[in-house]
């Protein structure tokens, strides 16, 4: 059928974010709101004629119909080739493995990742370049730009592709290849890990619990961890991909995720627990009566990475965002090898990664990921520690007890203010923005202020400068308060507050985290005047 020239307009708030474009689901089936942002997104990238690319998505409510259209526009805007997951389905690291491994133009990602499914929630649409990862800045703003003098889209006017069913067809004179995703994934994994020895672990009794929490990892996490490596049948739960998460919160963290929570903390746990987000790229650790905080995670997967095949050599270096913990710090300072801090969002790692300046890198938000790709990669982090605990043969808690005892524990927290009128969450960052410079040596809630800056980031790759990426405030102590504001809710305004302090005292290493960050949340609090400017007296979540 013929291509069709569809006359449009530009259509307000459609700037991507950190993580591509989220807005509600209803938002984006409005008339032409999918096909603007997708061609600017091809006309951003510098059309997409011959090119190939890869598609796929977490399965989420409107995951299908959304793939159809980008389909017709990319045979519309003369794409070679689509690659697309069998039944749309791919989770974002899989998606940046296969853009990597075929050689791909890029990808697109319909995914809000971590947000709520359904058609009252959330949907979300990224395009990754051709090293995997999340487009550049550069790039994000040219898709911007688009969007905002757009006058036409390209799009066929065909009959629905049939991604069900495995192989290649035309499409208007595009290829449409239809893809096995979980088994590539699964076979990139084997090259990275000790599979044997993880799987005598299991042979040997080894229990575990992995929580798909309805979402795109279920099918990895069945055919892998139940399928290559032997652990019993119900190791995964929640493993069937569902348009609205079954109607629950796909983020890995210890509110979400309460029923791993409630079963690893309980008479009859496992030995070790797992969750992934929505889109396959976060992680949540958890043993016994031991739960993990990613940054606490990263730094132990940092030092004992080198108990997995892939990395058996050694770092080349690690990164982490700015507000993640500086626990991993530590431990590169002991390895020697270099540790960069960046701004929030995985892209900020793609440089750093392709000039081979770090090997592992993460987020305090569950997202941990190495070179293997250019996404975090939830479902990898999983089986690096099963093979670190494969490989010590001791318990999560024992290993957590022996890395504190070695490099002290940052005790860590972030508690978010979800969903806060805009204009007072941006009055009260601009307020606490124009005291930094008056802070240093300020006395409040026990503590004084060391230092305090607005942080920004100069890429030492291609020496681009990222500002405005949040307001830090140290004390002395080895504590700090660091506030944010997210780019990855659909509605008003989330408050992000990090709260950190080291403790080294033998003594001291087995606190409760609230108890560790009671003064210093006191006083961030106090500091930022939140409560009073934004009315809100408790975070809406706490991890």
């Amino acid at each position: 059928m013929p291509m069709q020239i569809v006359r449009t307009s530009p259509i307000e708030g459609q700037k991507p974010g950190t993580s591509g474009l989220r807005k509600k689901t209803s938002v984006f089936k409005r008339p032409h709101f999918l096909e603007n942002y997708v061609q600017s997104t091809f006309n951003g990238i510098g059309g997409v004629r011959g090119k190939v690319l890869v598609i796929g998505g977490d399965g989420r409510y409107f995951n299908d119909d959304a793939i159809q259209v980008i389909l017709r526009m990319a045979a519309a805007n003369e794409a070679a080739r689509c690659i697309v997951g069998q039944g749309g389905i791919m989770s974002t690291p899989a998606v940046s493995h296969l853009i990597r491994k075929r050689k791909a133009d890029g990808g697109l990602i319909l995914s809000a990742s971590h947000n709520p499914g359904g058609p009252d929630a959330d949907f979300g649409l990224k395009y990754n370049g051709p090293n995997g990862g999340p487009a550049t800045e550069t790039v994000t703003d040219k898709i911007f730009a688009n969007t905002r003098d757009i006058d036409l889209y390209k799009i066929t006017a065909a009959t629905p592709v049939d991604i069900d069913t495995l192989g290649l067809r035309r499409h208007e004179g595009m290829e449409v290849e239809v893809v096995d995703s979980v088994a590539d994934y699964a076979a990139l994994m084997q090259t990275l890990f000790d599979f044997d020895k993880i799987r005598a672990l299991f042979a040997g009794g080894f229990t575990m619990r992995f929580d798909a929490m309805h979402a795109v990892t279920g099918p990895y996490a069945h055919a892998i961890l139940e399928g290559r490596l032997g652990a019993a049948k119900g190791t995964v739960v929640n493993g069937k991909p569902s348009p609205d998460f079954g109607g629950g919160h796909p983020d890995p963290n210890p509110i979400w995720a309460k029923d791993l929570m409630d079963t690893m903390y309980g008479p009859l746990a496992p030995d070790f627990g797992a969750a992934s987000d929505g889109d396959g790229d976060r992680n949540m650790i958890v043993g016994r009566n031991t739960y993990v905080t990613p940054s606490d995670s990263l730094a132990v997967l940092t030092a004992h990475a080198h108990l997995a095949p892939a990395y058996k050599d050694g770092l080349k270096g690690v990164a982490r965002s700015m507000p993640t913990s500086r626990a991993v710090d530590r431990v590169a300072d002991s390895l020697g090898i270099a540790c960069y801090e960046t701004p929030t969002g995985w892209k900020f790692f793609g440089n750093l990664l392709d000039a081979g300046k770090a090997t592992l890198c993460g987020e305090e938000s569950a997202g941990t990921g190495s070179d293997h790709v250019r996404e975090k990669d939830g479902l990898w982090a999983v089986l690096l520690w099963l093979n670190i605990l494969a490989e010590t043969g001791k318990s999560v808690a024992e290993l957590m007890a022996d890395f504190w005892a070695s490099y002290g524990r940052c005790y860590y927290s972030r508690h978010d203010y979800e969903e806060v009128e805009s204009d007072k969450a941006n009055a009260m960052m601009d307020a606490l923005r124009a005291k930094l410079p008056t802070l240093a040596g300020t006395q409040v809630s026990g503590l004084t202020v060391e230092a305090a800056d607005e942080f920004a980031y100069d890429d030492p790759v291609d020496g681009s400068r990222s500002t405005g990426q949040g307001l830090r405030i140290a004390f002395a102590g080895d504590a700090r308060a660091v506030f944010r504001l997210s780019g990855t809710g659909t509605a008003g305004a989330t408050i992000r507050l990090y709260l950190e302090q080291l403790e080294t005292a033998a003594d001291k290493l087995q606190m409760s985290p609230e108890e560790a960050l009671e003064n210093v949340r006191g006083a961030a609090m106090i500091l930022s005047d939140l409560t009073a400017l934004t009315g809100r007296t408790e975070p809406d979540v706490i991890t």
